[in-house]
């Protein structure tokens, strides 16, 4: 998806207003996480003679790197939701697919069943 198209999708769905009693805690956290990770980058962007930005010690390092699993999660979690909603509201693969930047509507279909194959493994214990 372009750089155009994630900000036309951005501008239609910011002007949706939540439904009564709607839960945003996940979408919530992971836009938290995201920006803990970026506030991370930025803090480390300056180096200093031994390659290292002060304040920005490698336990901070790690604990950005330990984020991303779960951000991951819930963003499976998600796009998952969204691709049953979308063909509930009788969307085909070929529409999704356009939508996700994919190729063609076997691609989406397969990308729908990994990561519903992913969050089984994880709901199992397996990952």
């Amino acid at each position: 998806m372009s750089r155009d198209s994630r900000q036309q999708a951005r501008d239609r769905l910011s002007v949706l207003a939540p439904a009564p009693g709607d839960d945003i805690t996940v979408a919530r956290q992971v836009e938290q996480d995201v920006s803990l990770v970026g506030r991370l980058l930025a803090a480390a962007g300056g180096h200093s003679d031994n390659g290292q930005r002060p304040g920005v010690i490698p336990d901070d390092v790690g604990a950005a790197l330990g984020l991303f699993e779960g951000m991951r999660e819930e963003l499976d979690r998600l796009e998952t939701q969204v691709v049953i909603e979308a063909r509930r509201r009788g969307m085909d693969w070929r529409q999704i697919a356009v939508h996700q930047g994919l190729n063609s509507s076997q691609a989406a279909s397969q990308r729908y069943q990994r990561l519903m194959t992913r969050l089984e493994e994880i709901r199992q214990g397996v990952r």
